[in-house]
């Protein structure tokens, strides 16, 4: 019985380190995008588009990931890489050229959270 019992402390133990090694491993990087309008109201339905590059953000080519924003102007991103992405944001005639258009670099493994503001 002493080693049924010692067997079993021995799983329990080695299968919560396994799940703490392997949680770690999973958790993605995610980026919150939250578009306000110049007077800091929600904007919804507003396109964001990521870029890993400034070349790619100019020529609004090759986007790495795209959304639109809900009514409390977000788009959450799940699965991003932890790098400094350039945003392009448009609604109808407003858009955030010029301002806000670079994030800096995301934490790996959290949730980043971005304003961006469009006139």
């Amino acid at each position: 019985m002493n080693k049924l019992v010692v067997l079993a402390a021995l799983f329990l133990f080695l299968s919560t380190a396994v799940s703490f090694e392997t949680e770690a491993q999973i958790l993605p990087t995610k980026l919150t995008v939250t578009v306000i309008d110049g007077l800091g109201n929600f904007v919804e339905g507003a396109e964001v588009k990521l870029y890993k590059t400034e070349a790619d953000y100019r020529g609004s080519t090759n986007p790495a990931a795209s959304g639109v924003s809900d009514k409390k102007g977000r788009v959450k991103f799940k699965e991003v890489q932890s790098v400094v992405y350039f945003l392009e944001v448009i609604k109808d005639d407003m858009n955030n050229n010029g301002e806000g258009v670079q994030t800096g670099p995301l934490a790996a493994k959290k949730t980043n959270k971005v304003n961006v503001v469009i006139e």
